[in-house]
């Protein structure tokens, strides 16, 4: 039996790891130490001299050279968790470490998440709330684009936006997206028609940001886009704050007060004291909230179970990441 090892924050390991999940691991691998956090390893690195496995999540180490050099028999990290861009490094990789990770499971509560806010945007609802409780009365009902037959747009089309036109095939709506590694054949095969970044903030009633934060992604969202949108518009952030122009955003949206911003992502995060986002009334702020929280957080630790049968099998891992593939999850 392999010798195994728990690596990452206490809150994180019972939130990711629970009761059933912790039962079906210790079946397959000898557990051979109690839960280990990175404060642990630098005092005592010869617990990691036997590590075979590490089943981690947030608060994983970095796997740098002397990392590894104390823990000569590591194979395999399997992260319950998203992105591996804190831990992984090219010595992992040169040493032909196997790490997977949870990001697919991730994206499912982003993407219902932003399904949520897609139907109550098409809706104005976040409108006629914030109106309500203004003005205690109730507003009269002015346009709004509703469910049937609006435009959809979504920016990348990567595993959570993937997700997302998943669960808008349900509704009478039309979804456009702009993503430059999906030709357009791609696209139709998804149900979608792939537009230029500009139109989608031109036609659609609902944009939704789902792009990976990298050096060339940040800033590619403009106040030239959000002057674009048209009357009514929401734009829908839970990818990352860098990748909007977000001085340039508050200034279109200060003058164009029928423009909607649903931001569970802002940069910095939380925003600076005093920062418009906080009182403009087309804002509404969310603390992050789209990815994995509290009982969500035990799907990516199934998936992690689901990824250890398969490796104790044999057979290839499902959520495995790549070198290459490691540059483009944010």
């Amino acid at each position: 039996m392999l010798k195994g090892l728990y690596l990452l924050n206490t809150d994180a390991y019972d939130k990711i790891y629970g009761e059933s999940e912790r039962a079906a691991i210790a079946q397959q691998l000898d557990i051979y130490a109690p839960l280990q956090t990175q404060e642990m390893i630098w005092e005592n690195p010869g617990v990691l001299t036997e590590a075979e496995v590490i089943f981690s999540g947030w608060g994983m180490a970095r796997l740098d050279e002397v990392f590894l050099a104390a823990a000569p028999r590591l194979k395999v990290v399997f992260y319950g968790s998203g992105s591996i861009r804190g831990f992984a490094t090219d010595a992992a990789w040169d040493r032909g470490i196997i790490i997977t990770s949870a990001y697919a499971a991730n994206a499912v509560p982003v993407a219902e998440f932003t399904l949520s806010q897609i139907l109550f945007s098409l809706k104005r609802g976040w409108d006629y709330v914030f109106a309500i409780k203004r003005d205690k009365v109730y507003p009269p009902k002015t346009f709004m684009p509703g469910g049937y037959q609006s435009t959809v747009g979504l920016i990348s089309l990567g595993m959570i936006g993937r997700l997302v036109v998943g669960l808008l095939k349900s509704f009478d709506l039309h979804v456009i997206a702009y993503d430059p590694y999906v030709s357009a054949e791609q696209g139709t095969a998804l149900g979608v028609e792939m537009v230029a970044l500009d139109d989608v903030f031109r036609r659609a009633d609902v944009v939704s940001l789902h792009t990976p934060w990298l050096p060339e992604t940040v800033g590619m969202i403009t106040g030239a886009h959000f002057a674009a949108m048209k009357p009514g518009a929401t734009f829908i952030n839970t990818a990352r704050g860098a990748i909007v122009r977000e001085a340039e955003m508050i200034a279109v949206l200060e003058r164009r007060p029928d423009v909607y911003a649903l931001l569970d992502v802002t940069y910095p995060e939380p925003p600076e004291p005093g920062s418009l986002l906080y009182t403009l009334p087309n804002v509404v702020l969310t603390p992050h909230i789209a990815g994995s929280m509290f009982n969500e957080c035990r799907r990516m630790g199934q998936y992690m179970v689901d990824e250890l049968h398969r490796y104790l099998a044999g057979e290839p891992l499902r959520w495995a990441i790549t070198r290459e593939r490691a540059k483009l999850l944010a």
